[in-house]
Parts: C-alpha cells; sequence; structure tokens
C-alpha cells in the first residue's frame, strides 16, 4: 500500500494544481491492480454523470422558442500562452452523434471522383477551372466560405485553391482537406457529415455547438465528453489547463460543466 501523511512544499505554502493531483492520486491506498482499475472506473462514471446532469438543467432552464435552438458548450482555457501557435486548439472532431442538423460539404474534383462526391450527397462539386472563378467572385468566394462547413480537394488543386481562394478559406480554418489517391472521397464526405471544427485562435474562451436542443441529453453530454477528451489528450497538464466548461442552449442561461 502506499500512503501520503505529509508533503512540505519548500518556498511555497500552497501546493499546485499538479501536486494536488497527484497527492490524491496516492493518498488512495491501492492494493491491486484491480482495486486501481476499478477506482478509475468510478471516477470516469461520475464524470460521465456529471456532464448529463448539466445537460439536462440547461435544458430544463432554457424557455421554450419558436425556432430549433443550438446546444453549445463554452471553454475557458488557463496557464497557456495563446500567442504561442502550438498552444491554440485546430482540431476536427468527429461527434458520436453528430450535431443533428445537415453539415453543408463542398468538393473540388473532377472525373470519378467528382461523379462518386455527387453520389455520397456532397452539397456542391466544383470543377478544377471553378477555382479561378471564385477566386475572382470574392463576394460568392465568402458567402460560399460562411455556408459550407467543410471542403475537400483532390491534392493536385490544393495549390492553386491555395493561391485562389487561400485568404478566404484560411482565416475561417476551412482550407480543404486533401483528398490524396489513398483516400476515399465517400468516406471522408461521411466522416465530416458528423464532425465539428475546435478552434479557439488565439483565444482562452470560445464557444462551439455540440448539438441541437432537440437531440436526447444522452446524445448532446456523449458529444461534450467527446470533445472534453480530445482537449485533455491535447495538453500535457490535460484538464488542469481547462479553466470550466459551460454548456446552455442559444437563448437559455449556461450551467457549469467542468
Amino acid at each position: 500500500m502506499i500512503f501520503c501523511s505529509e508533503v512540505r512544499v519548500f518556498g511555497s505554502t500552497e501546493l499546485t494544481d499538479t501536486l494536488k493531483y497527484y497527492l490524491t492520486k496516492i493518498s488512495t491506498p491501492l492494493s491491486s491492480v484491480g482495486d486501481n482499475s476499478r477506482l478509475l472506473r468510478e471516477e470516469y462514471s461520475l464524470e460521465q454523470e456529471k456532464i448529463l446532469e448539466a445537460v439536462k438543467q440547461a435544458l430544463e432552464k432554457a424557455p421554450e422558442r419558436k425556432f430549433s435552438e443550438s446546444v453549445d458548450i463554452a471553454i475557458n482555457l488557463k496557464n497557456l500562452d495563446m500567442n504561442q501557435p502550438t498552444n491554440r486548439l485546430d482540431e476536427e472532431i468527429i461527434l458520436p452523434n453528430g450535431l443533428g442538423r445537415p453539415i453543408k460539404i463542398a468538393v473540388f474534383a473532377k472525373g470519378e471522383t467528382a461523379q462518386r462526391a455527387k453520389g455520397a450527397g456532397a452539397d456542391y462539386v466544383f470543377d478544377p477551372d471553378e477555382i479561378a472563378v471564385l477566386g475572382e467572385d470574392k463576394p460568392r468566394a465568402k458567402a460560399l466560405a460562411e455556408e459550407v462547413n467543410f471542403f475537400v480537394a483532390e491534392a493536385a488543386f490544393m495549390p492553386a485553391i491555395g493561391k485562389t481562394l487561400g485568404q478566404v478559406l484560411g482565416p475561417r480554418g476551412k482550407m480543404p482537406i486533401p483528398l490524396t489517391p489513398d483516400k476515399d472521397v465517400v468516406q471522408i464526405i461521411n466522416k465530416s457529415r458528423n464532425s465539428i471544427k475546435l478552434r479557439s485562435k488565439d483565444k482562452m474562451t470560445f464557444h462551439i455547438s455540440v448539438g441541437k436542443k432537440e437531440m436526447e441529453p444522452q446524445k448532446l453530454a456523449q458529444n461534450i465528453e467527446t470533445i472534453i477528451s480530445r482537449i485533455e489528450h491535447r495538453y500535457e497538464r490535460g484538464l488542469y489547463n481547462v479553466k470550466s466548461i459551460y454548456v446552455k442552449s442559444t437563448m437559455g442561461p449556461s450551467v457549469r460543466v467542468v
């Protein structure tokens, strides 16, 4: 067994969050690997219940509206220098239950790949010749960038897209997913329909949609759990770099998750 009764930190009267975390872990007697696994499972289960309870409260407190509301989470980070690009979040996350609304996808391709993209239900399929046309029509390009959630492009056309549309798509985090010969356009389209972009830019606080108010609370909670897990694994200190996470409907009050 391992016990910790007292630890003195020289030069400091307060333990850091990280040290507190490890003291909590080692102060629990672990008589076997089985006990350790059981404790971890119980802790994980409690986190799931906490997320689900927060979602239920947010939905219950949300007033009835005449339109379909989204459910969003606000993520507040801490102890990170967001001027360092390596600390910024720019992740594509597949949600287990989708967003409960259509995700629009545009594909730049030709020939068989273009036909397969149309068959898979891509909202727009552009021939490579249209890249230059879009580049010259900035209002249309900007409108398209706002409307479409994900762009996909055959790898051969990426340089032209970067040159003509990069200034429009880049700042919005919507540069196309490169379609290399070993990738299937149908699979990418299907995967993107359940995906979201998690982007913090240089901000410590940012928002992201996790679904619609009409979705079951359990499904919304699973989506939130997936996002939290990605953030936890993204940073070396895990959730110690997360100050708080709140969930709310579009017009409803916020409820704290973490």
